[in-house]
């Protein structure tokens, strides 16, 4: 099954800084279709940054993924979202081969750690806050 890339271009910085930067958002495992499924209830939810008072916002789908364009009172804003297959992952674990697969082995009893006492309940108040702080009566603390 493929692995897709969920991949945001957006623009950060204001005025002489402005610039685009890319990110990877999160890896969907499926079809291609799955994949722009995702991509686009995450971009309809998508909140930047920029502009800070958006006064327009509009969504478009392009090939393969959506282009967001948000009109501030000064500036307009993009970001781009993208399905990509990864095809690359430096980083990506390797895989479990079934030869490096430790035999399933019965835990011994010997090594089973006993159950520990139950702390008492904590007295609080209506709102949930305790009514004695954890950190009073530590005999640890300076």
């Amino acid at each position: 099954m493929a692995i897709w890339g969920l991949v945001i271009e957006t623009t950060v910085g204001v005025g002489e800084r402005k610039h685009a930067e890319a990110y990877v958002l999160t890896h969907v495992e499926g079809t291609r279709e799955e994949a722009l499924v995702e991509l686009e209830r995450r971009a309809r939810r998508h909140r930047p940054e920029h502009p800070r008072s958006p006064k327009r916002r509009r969504l478009f789908r392009e090939g393969d993924g959506l282009l967001l364009v948000i009109d501030g009172a000064w500036q307009s804003f993009s970001t781009r979202f993208t399905v990509a297959e990864l095809l690359d992952d430096s980083a990506a674990p390797a895989p479990p081969s079934a030869e490096a697969a430790p035999p399933e082995v019965e835990p011994d009893p010997a090594d089973t750690v006993p159950p520990q006492p139950s702390t008492p309940p904590v007295e609080r108040y209506a709102d949930g806050v305790p009514v004695q702080p954890t950190w009073w009566g530590r005999t640890d603390l300076p």
